[in-house]
């Protein structure tokens, strides 16, 4: 049954944000939507997936919150199980910095929609930067975008500090993958002397949705933090899936390796597991396949996580 996939945020004042989780848990259990949704002091972060009416309802519920009342979301259709169960966390941050002056509901970069980012990022005098982490870099990118080469979110300080000044770097602008993390990034840039910071609004996923294929300066496929792993334009499912062995994005040409196994391993991993994670990969994988031949869910099917991000186990919306 086709599913519909919706990813949202919401920077805003909560200080009552765990007294949300229950009711909110409830209503999403209730209409039958799965996912992952992260709560915080400083907003809402998440990724849910369920039938199209459940998921409206799950919206509709949250912008009850005055608070939350101009909450946005981005919906996709996918005919893959998305989510095995539902989560609703409660955080310091709806996505990780860890700079407390970085506070994107008190200044943020300048929005730039779709339709100029490409005049935007291909004028020389632009400093164009990928603002994800190193592997979300290494499935796509847009042409000449620098790559941090982070590890994780909260390294994006450290770079700034070490490979940016204000005078030699006066007009920067960036990405992510739905915006969040760019609200962040041009908040801290904004509070440490840097002048002019654009982001692509709705980030890399409001590109891919907006922007005809044959106009595109994308170059790749997009990571996106559910069992769907890769979109390209039209957010139509990519190529890529996750690796059991490490939980890492394989493509179609890892799978024609010697050392791929499905469910069990790839090139990256196959020459480090130990007989024992390998027996019980196979094992798992027997069990994944019983259930799919009696067509029912199993637990295993999907990886319980992927390489580590600032999000996780949710998504940059």
């Amino acid at each position: 049954m086709d599913s519909t996939v919706a990813t949202f945020y919401q920077f805003a004042d909560l200080p009552d944000f765990d007294a949300k989780r229950a009711p909110l848990k409830e209503e999403c259990e209730r209409h039958s939507v799965q996912g992952t949704i992260i709560l915080a002091p400083e907003g809402i972060n998440g990724t849910i997936a369920g039938p199209s009416a459940g998921v409206e309802s799950v919206l509709g519920f949250l912008r009850g919150d005055e608070r939350l009342a101009r909450l946005s979301a981005r919906l996709s259709g996918t005919e893959r199980v998305t989510f095995h169960r539902m989560k609703v966390l409660l955080r310091p941050e709806i996505v990780t910095l860890g700079a407390p002056e970085a506070d994107p509901r008190k200044c943020v970069g300048e929005y730039v929609e779709p339709g100029d980012w490409n005049a935007l990022i291909s004028d020389p005098a632009v400093t164009v930067i990928d603002t994800r982490n190193d592997f979300e870099v290494g499935m796509g990118t847009f042409r000449g975008a620098i790559d941090p080469k982070t590890g994780s979110f909260g390294e994006w300080p450290e770079y700034v500090q070490k490979h940016l000044e204000p005078d030699k770097h006066p007009k920067i602008t960036m990405f992510c993958t739905g915006g969040i993390r760019c609200e962040k990034a041009s908040a801290y840039m904004l509070q440490h002397g840097f002048r002019e910071v654009f982001q692509l609004r709705g980030g890399i996923l409001n590109y891919l949705q907006n922007t005809p294929e044959a106009e595109s300066l994308w170059e790749g496929d997009c990571f996106v933090f559910d069992h769907r792993v890769s979109v390209k334009h039209g957010l139509v499912q990519g190529e890529y899936e996750i690796c059991f062995g490490c939980r890492w994005p394989i493509t179609n040409k890892d799978k024609q390796s010697p050392k791929y196994k499905k469910g069990v391993s790839c090139p990256r991993c196959a020459d480090e597991l130990t007989p024992e994670r390998r027996a019980r990969l196979l094992e798992r994988h027997r069990q994944v396949s019983l259930a799919r031949g009696r067509n029912t869910n199993h637990f295993g099917d999907q990886p319980k996580r992927k390489p580590k991000t600032e999000t996780q186990p949710t998504k940059d919306a």
